[in-house]
């Protein structure tokens, strides 16, 4: 496997790695809540060769809309001025895969935004999605995500409103990607907002 730049802001923390050959040859993460695009290029600049790599990938969202696309301006920028190929992976699965769970299936759940989650189910053996990625309400969640168990942000929220399960507060960390399914690593590097704009256009 090629030197391999993560780059992951799109949730409240901001991470990097570096993998080669199989291996995290390096790696940063921090919980900021805000501020990722002062954090981002610093933690960059200090990985091994200033995280010179051949390739990159990005964690495309669905989470915060500001560190999602501060995540993505970084690992466009920097595929141009190495000339390397860019993409991505979505937020959900970098978390199931991070899971360690042995259950068939498990639910992710990140907090969004207007009291939503971003829901998904995934099977774990392989790892492979089971349903649609959902910006739902946490009653409504709680019904389109049976598992019991739980990762991610928003995982106590889906499991207090069901009354069952288990609930692991989960964020993603770039060094999970070496843990996905590379099917699951070959996201467009565009935008994952996992919910419509809340702005509309007048008529």
């Amino acid at each position: 496997m090629p030197r391999t730049l993560v780059i992951d802001t799109a949730t409240a923390a901001c991470s990097v790695a570096l993998i080669e050959d199989g291996s995290v040859i390096a790696q940063a993460h921090e919980v900021v809540g805000r501020g990722h695009a002062e954090h981002l290029m610093p933690m960059i600049a200090a990985l091994p060769g200033g995280g010179r790599a051949d390739a990159i990938l990005v964690d495309c969202g669905p989470g915060s809309f500001t560190g999602v696309r501060v995540g993505l301006a970084a690992a466009r920028a920097l595929g141009l001025g190495w000339s390397i190929d860019v993409q991505g992976y979505s937020s959900l699965a970098a978390i199931a895969a991070a899971a360690g769970c042995s259950d068939d299936a498990i639910g992710i759940a990140l907090i969004g935004g207007h009291g939503e989650l971003f829901v998904q189910r995934y099977a774990t053996r392989p790892l492979a999605p089971l349903s649609t990625l959902e910006s739902l309400c946490p009653e409504r969640a709680a019904a389109a995500v049976p598992d019991d168990a739980i990762f991610g942000s928003g995982a106590a929220q889906l499991v207090a409103a069901r009354g069952y399960g288990t609930a692991h507060d989960r964020l993603p960390r770039a060094a999970d990607a070496m843990a996905m399914p590379a099917p699951l690593l070959r996201l467009a590097p565009s935008p994952v907002y996992g919910r419509g704009a809340d702005a509309k256009v007048s008529a």
